[in-house]
């Protein structure tokens, strides 16, 4: 029988109001009361309709495990208790099932839980999505980007000990069943200003202290780090450890995360190099020092670790420094060079520091987004989840506060479009009446910081750009020329007179009502932030850099790319991703979590109901209930609600045999709800008041109680009877039992005296008979013992007659041998003289080689080919045979350590006996080969993703795989090339993309050129007229020129049958597309200490100078 599935209710032991909507009387208080009684009992969940509003319980709830995945795994929303994987079961399923795109927007204030209702959120789908190695590795690359990104964008800050301070956009792509394909993730507006200063009480980002606590001394000094905190001036000492904390363990964390995301041990390293020299650019000081011609310029204190930061990052010093101290303007044609003081030097190196962190965390971010985007092109199902900052309102706002509360006003307006659009097509689609809702509209709020025309943003760009003395204090009297008559901006400079006298609005400040509050900003820095400005002269020195990371975060310090036109100011930048955010949220179906935090202190149980009530107002959450129970509070489809009430009606309960809507008609008409308080929809009746849908609680909960008595009366009387029916038939039992007992022991008892009586009686026959049987035995032994006396005495006469005759024939036989023996001894002494010493000594030299052989069985060598003891001979005579034992024993070894070797080595065996017949005492190098394993595939091209697409495009077996220099034709300079060998063809392939260059079959392939001194350059020459020569023959630089060239020699023995010619000589012709050119062999110092160097002299001669 298949086990019954038992499904619950939102209201079934609801602790308060699962769902606001239904809460009555509904205001700020009652809100309140109903979020803090769930929280005292670990309900932190609640919904607002649809929405899911989260209380941050501060500690770990077991509400999470994998059985509550399963639990609410494609179950209706309302079918449970409020949870955040409902919401993400419905997102889930909405997209799997019907082709919807989703969005999960998830807002809050910093520490009220937004980063880890994503990570559940991520967490959930992947747990609920399909399983497979593919799948698993984007499901584990999704969820381990995580981690990176916290460590770079994530910092503890007074109110969150894992505060993100930057926004996040994820689009999670999946394919027609709903498996994961990738990702795709977007960043807004990192909080770069926290790399050089931080409030107090607060720590910078997380990996600077993760590096330096869980780093090992090698990689420390390797960056030119130490670990002490309070080495670092960027680095705040007052919160440098955490609680609960452990940096070292995160830092490993996060290097297996990055490993597992996909980037290359060289680009960690890279990532890691770029932090360093942020951390050191903040201990870089200057101090002042005057010119003749009076101006003031500025000179670094020490330039250790100005020396360092340059070895780091492979730039110049001297360029640094310059970059440091000058500032060099260009206007059309002209440049103008102006020294730096020691405030605008320290606002140089801070500026430098905020850029290079922030577009380090870009490249990372676009990094990820390489690894986790999907591969295939089909159509794709997405859904995004957007953990961004939630409205913020602290004592000192500024620039930063400014654009974060303009991004939350942009999520209101689209939260309250697209709820009153989901009410309005819900109505639609059930045919109930549509009736207005007024609500605030905050789109002028809206219009007033981003119109294009005077709208806040637009001015204070407009201010930026303008010529002539800019500052905080023109761009507040610009506003208030503009802004004044706004009902939503106020500044107690404007025109209007109602905030003249107002005292808490300060000077040097405006406010705005936004729709979660008036917030007071402070014009200070509101330009310089704007304007974002980062010294031409540094972004060249940035781009001069020998590291590769750091010039690709600076393209624009190409001297060729030059553009004088002024970047864009950071407030347009945002408005823009804002704007291009929102367009995107708007193609979506959208899901909302709106996260709290019950306290400011970070501790568990405690609910700080002014700090709570504070986050409703600017979440707008009352707002929210308002809107959706504007029109019906309540609405559920026909078949729960049927299921849920008919025990309220006899004509429903307990079974309705008809349809459900009609069932639902019966019951509302049996209990005379009035009309004007429920409609029927199309599949769902939807009820206006809560007070109606309570009121239904209360007559279930009470029919519930009467059917529970009645079933408890039937169940009693039910067991009442059963248990006299088994006592009745128990008793039954046992006297059957008793009955069948006694009967047995009566018949045993007869039949035991029985028995007693049979022995008695055939005890006394049997004695009678043993009487008679012994008289009988009795007589026969004595006739036996006569017998016998007189067989002896027989016997014995007869014995002692056969003893005295074989005594005389054994005195005849020792007579007759003594006899014998006389008459040979006397034969035998004629002989003796001339055979003795013969036999004696023959006998003699079978004694010594048989002392021989068991001696040598005792000091024989060790089974090793190469070791050459040997017993010394004891004797002269034995030498020969000596020799040959040597010979055998050395031949029989040989095989047997032969016979050790697998086919795999046998092979290399085989390589290196080629290599030495080739290069022994011909090429310098090869000595140095000799110890060197040959392994032919160095690139993992089958592990690393990075050349999955080249992997793809050879068919054929890959006998080496390995990058080489390949040496410019026109000036000899070396270009890293990946070097392949198959069965059939060489190949070249670049390096970066994997793209393959050249394609040369071994048939093509005439000989191989090289000098005789201990370098790795080589030349293959190519069959003239073949299509692989039209450029010329290849000249390579390897660190495995030995194993590369006897490779290739033996498969092209193997396929042409042909032998390979390998030409050694410090001259060789090779030839340059129509021209033959010498490569001569030089020995020379090099600059580079011991690597070769090549150079083009002319058109004939290309000279390789080594050490």
């Amino acid at each position: 029988m298949a086990k019954m599935e038992v499904k619950t209710s939102l209201l079934d032991n609801m602790i308060g109001v699962g769902d606001m909507v239904l809460l009555e009387p509904l205001n700020e208080e009652t809100f309140i009361n109903n979020l803090k009684k769930r929280f005292d009992h670990n309900e932190i969940y609640t919904y607002i309709g649809s929405v899911v509003v989260s209380v941050n319980p501060y500690r770990s709830l077991p509400i999470y495990s994998p059985e509550k995945v399963e639990d609410y795994r494609n179950r209706n929303f309302y079918e449970l208790s409020p949870h955040i994987f409902a919401l993400s079961d419905e997102a889930y399923r909405s997209l799997r099932d019907q082709d919807k795109d989703q969005c999960i927007l998830i807002t809050g204030e910093s520490g009220a839980g937004k980063t880890e209702a994503s990570k559940l959120v991520m967490s959930y789908v992947a747990a609920v999505c399909g399983k497979g190695a593919e799948v698993n590795q984007v499901k584990e690359q999704l969820l381990q980007s995580n981690p990176v990104l916290e460590a770079f964008g994530n910092a503890k800050t007074v109110r969150n000990d894992n505060s993100s301070r930057f926004g996040k956009y994820m689009d999670i792509e999946f394919d027609f069943k709903g498996d994961p394909l990738g990702g795709v993730i977007s960043n807004y507006l990192l909080e770069k200003s926290r790399v050089v200063k931080q409030p107090r009480g607060e720590r910078n980002f997380h990996v600077f202290y993760q590096l330096l606590s869980g780093a090992s001394e090698e990689l420390l000094n390797k960056l030119k780090l130490e670990r002490d905190f309070s080495r670092y001036n960027y680095l705040s000492l007052d919160s440098a450890k955490v609680n609960g904390v452990d940096d070292a363990a995160n830092f490993r964390t996060v290097r297996n995360a990055m490993q597992i995301v996909g980037f290359m041990d060289h680009e960690a390293e890279s990532v890691l190099e770029v932090v360093a020299a942020v951390l050191k650019l903040g201990n870089i000081e200057f101090k002042p020092e005057s010119r003749v011609n009076g101006l003031d310029e500025s000179k670094i204190k020490d330039k250790n670790e100005l020396k360092e930061i340059c070895e780091l990052t492979g730039i110049d010093q001297s360029v640094l420094e310059r970059a440091f101290s000058f500032r060099t303007v260009e206007a059309k044609q002209e440049k103008v060079s102006t020294t730096l003081n020691v405030a605008q030097a320290y606002y140089a190196r801070d500026a430098l520091a905020k850029n290079l962190y922030s577009r380090l965390f870009s490249w990372l971010v676009n990094r990820i987004n390489e690894s986790i985007k999907a591969q295939t092109k089909v159509r794709k199902k997405v859904m995004g989840v957007l953990d961004i900052y939630g409205f913020e309102i602290f004592e000192d706002n500024s620039f930063e506060q400014f654009i974060i509360n303009y991004c939350n006003e942009k999520l209101q307006q689209i939260f309250i479009e697209l709820t009153l659009k989901e009410e309005q097509e819900e109505y639609i689609r059930e045919d109930i009446e549509w009736t207005h809702i007024d609500y605030f509209n905050n789109a002028i709020i809206c219009d007033l910081i981003e119109n294009n025309t005077n709208g806040i943003l637009a001015m204070l760009d407009e201010e930026c750009l303008r010529p002539g003395t800019v500052t905080d204090e023109t761009f507040l009297e610009k506003l208030n020329q503009v802004c004044a008559t706004h009902q939503h901006f106020e500044s107690r400079m404007s025109k209007c007179s109602r905030f003249l006298n107002d005292t808490s609005l300060p000077h040097s400040c405006f406010r705005i009502q936004h729709y979660a509050g008036k917030v007071l900003y402070q014009v200070e820095g509101f330009v310089d932030k704007n304007n974002d400005l980062l010294y031409r002269d540094l972004s060249q020195a940035m781009w001069k850099a020998g590291h590769t990371l750091i010039k690709s975060l600076f393209p624009e310090g190409n001297p060729a790319k030059i553009n004088l036109k002024r970047p864009p100011t950071a407030g347009s930048q945002f408005k823009a991703s804002v704007a291009t955010l929102m367009k995107n949220l708007q193609t979506k179906n959208p899901n909302y979590i709106r996260c709290i935090k019950p306290n400011d202190k970070k501790a568990a149980h405690i609910f700080n109901e002014a700090l709570v009530c504070h986050q409703i107002r600017y979440l707008g959450l009352l707002e929210n209930v308002r809107v959706r129970r504007a029109g019906y509070a309540f609405r559920q489809a026909y078949e729960p609600c049927l299921e849920r009430y008919k025990m309220l009606c006899k004509q429903t309960w307990p079974h309705w045999k008809g349809p459900a809507r009609a069932g639902v008609e019966v019951l509302f008409n049996e209990l005379e709800i009035p009309v004007e308080e429920y409609s029927f929809g199309r599949s769902k009746i939807f009820i206006r008041n809560p007070r109606t849908l309570f009121k239904l609680e209360d007559l279930r909960k009470q029919r519930l109680e009467d059917l529970a008595t009645l079933i408890q009366k039937i169940y009693r009387g039910w067991k009442c009877r059963t248990h006299f029916l088994l006592m009745r038939k128990s008793q039954i039992v046992i006297a059957a039992w008793y009955r069948r007992y006694a009967q047995q022991k009566r018949y045993q008892q007869i039949k035991s005296s029985a028995l007693v009586i049979q022995s008695y009686i055939r005890g006394w026959k049997a004695r009678k008979i043993l009487r008679e049987l012994k008289h009988q035995k009795r007589c026969e032994e004595a006739a036996t013992t006569i017998a016998a006396y007189w067989h002896g005495t027989q016997a014995r006469r007869e014995l002692k007659r056969l003893k005295e005759e074989a005594r005389r024939k054994h005195a005849v036989a020792v007579i007759w041998a003594y006899w014998l023996g006389l008459k040979v001894r006397r034969e035998y002494r004629k002989f003796f003289r001339a055979n003795a010493g013969k036999k004696i000594y023959e006998f003699t030299i079978q004694r010594i080689v048989q002392k021989y052989f068991l001696e040598m069985k005792n000091k024989m060598p060790s089974l090793s080919p190469i070791d050459k003891n040997w017993p010394s001979r004891p004797y002269l005579f034995l030498d020969s045979t000596h020799k040959e034992l040597k010979r055998i024993f050395h031949l029989w070894r040989c095989k047997k350590y032969r016979d050790q070797f697998t086919d795999q080595k046998k092979l290399i065996y085989e390589e290196k006996l080629e290599a030495s017949e080739l290069f022994k005492d011909k090429k310098a190098l090869y000595p140095s080969s000799v110890g060197q394993p040959f392994q032919g595939a160095y690139l993992e091209i089958n592990k690393n993703p990075k050349y999955k697409k080249l992997k793809d495009a050879i068919e054929e077996k890959i006998i080496i795989a390995e990058v080489v220099n390949k040496i410019n034709r026109a000036n000899g300079k070396s270009t890293s090339r990946i070097f392949l060998l198959t069965n059939n063809n060489l190949l070249l392939a670049d390096q970066k993309s994997g793209q393959i260059k050249s394609e040369v079959p071994l048939v093509d392939v005439t000989k191989v050129s090289m000098s005789s001194q201990n370098d790795g350059f080589f030349a293959i020459h190519l069959k003239e007229g073949s299509e692989a020569a039209s450029k010329g023959d290849f000249l390579f630089s390897s660190e495995h020129l030995i194993e590369m060239a006897t490779k290739l020699y033996r498969t092209t023995l193997s396929q042409t049958k042909q032998k390979l010619n390998i030409e050694i000589s410090d001259e060789f012709l090779v030839q340059f597309r129509q021209d033959k050119v010498c490569v001569k062999f030089i020995q020379g110092n090099q600059k580079n200490g011991s690597v070769p160097t090549c150079k083009r002299k002319n058109n004939r001669l290309l000279e390789v100078a080594v050490p």
